[in-house]
């Protein structure tokens, strides 16, 4: 079955391109399109795309509140960011509004659809350089918290594989595991934290709040 795809981008060229790149794509279905959050809103609840393309610079509602709002009413719905904003706080607040990707409005056509192919698969694909200023901000983050977590070494070397967009099946590979064993780390990272989701995990290691 094709991996169903919306996406909301208030240019129109942009969005054109990329409506184009998805229709032409094998194993992609376009199915909704949208200049702005609020027809998202009220549209996608209904269609239940799989993986949701997000601008962070919307008129009214901005991409990360909107995602804030759509992820509790879609919760299999995977939401990836697209946006020329690479700085930290952007960063976090769209994962921790439950963004499963963030990338870089120059990526490749060839590389956008291998990341929807990944976080429909359950990974989580950053560009290069946000993936880097992830994984900066929580080793900057264990080395000032030390003891402060309660995380076990074994569950923090868990997390920043997850940090790095690593698949679970590749985690159990880096770190020498079965796959069985990182689902149960990985159980116990969101028990700790008190969260439900791998960006909402990360965002609270980083110790940024959930609801900014």
């Amino acid at each position: 079955m094709s991996i169903t795809i919306a996406i909301i981008e208030d240019d129109m060229p942009a969005r054109e391109i990329l409506t184009d790149w998805i229709r032409r794509a094998e194993g992609f279905q376009c199915v909704s399109e949208h200049d702005d959050a609020e027809s998202a809103l009220e549209a996608l609840p209904a269609k239940k795309p799989a993986v949701v393309l997000v601008d962070i610079n919307l008129p009214g509602v901005n991409g990360i509140e909107c995602i804030r709002r759509l992820k509790p009413i879609l919760p299999q719905t995977q939401f990836v960011m697209l946006t020329v904003y690479q700085d930290d706080n952007h960063i976090f607040k769209a994962l921790a509004a439950g963004a499963s990707g963030y990338l870089l409005k120059q990526t490749p056509r060839q590389m956008l659809l291998a990341a929807l192919k990944e976080v429909h698969a359950g990974g989580s694909p950053m560009s290069s350089s946000i993936a880097r200023k992830v994984v900066q901000s929580f080793r900057r983050t264990t080395a000032v918290q030390g003891d402060a977590t309660e995380l076990s070494p074994r569950e923090q070397e868990v997390l920043e594989l997850l940090a790095r967009g690593f698949l679970y099946k590749e985690i159990a590979e880096s770190l020498q595991l079965s796959v069985q064993t990182v689902n149960t780390y990985i159980r116990r990272i969101y028990e700790k934290l008190h969260v439900r989701s791998r960006a909402q995990a990360i965002a609270v290691y980083a110790h940024l709040p959930l609801g900014s």
